[in-house]
């Protein structure tokens, strides 16, 4: 094995310049997907978007139950029996 201190420094530099880029590509993948939140967020607190947000999940439970109690009160009305 050969002990050429050049090898060895252009071995070191090699690996600290891809571990840079590395590095670099992923702190610009991080600053994007930020800035894809941030206009995700800022999109929401839109007052014209706000008023037509898509409903949590518990109000599109209590929805579906109303929904369920207007049915059954139409059969009821309609003289069905469930």
């Amino acid at each position: 094995m050969t002990s050429d201190p050049q090898l060895y420094i252009t071995l070191a530099l090699s690996g600290l310049a891809g571990l840079g880029m590395l590095t670099g590509a992923a702190l610009s993948g991080w600053r994007s997907w930020l800035a894809l939140k941030h206009r995700e967020l800022a999109e929401l607190h839109r007052p014209e978007v706000a008023a037509t947000a898509i409903p949590n999940a518990a109000s599109r439970i209590e929805l579906a139950d109303l929904k369920e109690r207007i049915r059954k009160l139409e059969a009821i009305a309609a003289g069905v029996d469930l």
